[in-house]
Parts: structure tokens; C-alpha cells; sequence
């Protein structure tokens, strides 16, 4: 995907530890195929079905939301803002029941906002990783 863009919607390091990653978008970018506005969240740890796990993604939506709702992306980049936006949950780690009920739900409720929820998992084929849907 070209156009792609780093951005941290606060003044955190630039590899946040999991606490930290909450207020942080980890690309935008353009998906000139869809012509969508892409928002990448990068979901590296295991999902271990506790609570705090759950209200952490809960919370890092929430932001990504805010950012495309409430005019900052606008602001950011108008131009990419007019199209369709879809949030790509990128997650090193198949989610676990609670967690694919949560993304489920998050889904559900951004399909109002006519923002899509793609969650992408890698799976071993051939001795390599490939990106799969889930």
C-alpha cells in the first residue's frame, strides 16, 4: 500500500509498551484498490481473555474512532478522509473467544458508522507466515 504514514496521536516513544499504545495509530495509509482510507492497528500480544486485555483493544478503537469521527483526520488530511475508512486489526496471535466476541461486537457497531473492521491473523503455510482473515 503506498501512502503509508506512522502516527502517534500523542508525544509517546515511538515503540510504546502495551499501556502506552492506547492513544497510538500505528499506519494510515491508502488502499488505492478499495480506494478506502486504511487504519492499522498493530495487536502483537497474546490474547489471554482477561478483562484488562479487552478494555486495552476497547480503549485503542475507541481512539481510531474519535480520530476518524470527530474532524482530526480531516484536519490531518482532507483529502483522504472523504473516502470510505477501514480499520485493519493486525494481530500476531489468533484472538481468543472473548476477544473475537469483542471485535465481533466493534464491528457490528462501526458497520453504523460506515466503518469497516477487517481483523487479519498470520497462519503457517508452507513453513511461512501468509495474512488470513479471520
Amino acid at each position: 500500500m503506498p501512502n503509508v504514514v506512522n502516527i502517534a496521536m500523542d508525544d509517546k516513544a515511538s515503540k510504546p509498551v502495551p499501556d502506552e499504545r492506547v492513544g497510538v495509530i500505528d499506519v494510515i495509509a491508502h488502499d488505492p484498490k478499495a480506494d478506502q482510507a486504511v487504519l492499522v492497528m498493530n495487536e502483537p500480544d497474546v490474547w489471554d481473555g482477561s478483562d484488562e486485555r479487552l478494555l486495552r483493544v476497547q480503549e485503542r478503537f475507541n481512539c481510531y474512532v474519535s480520530f476518524l469521527l470527530d474532524g482530526e483526520f480531516a484536519e490531518w488530511n482532507p483529502k483522504l478522509a472523504q473516502k470510505r475508512a477501514r480499520i485493519e486489526v493486525r494481530c500476531a496471535h489468533m484472538p481468543d473467544a472473548k476477544g473475537l466476541e469483542l471485535l465481533g461486537r466493534i464491528h457490528d457497531q462501526l458497520a453504523h458508522q460506515e466503518i469497516d473492521v477487517q481483523v487479519v491473523v498470520p497462519h503457517q503455510e508452507n513453513g511461512h507466515d501468509t495474512p488470513a482473515e479471520a
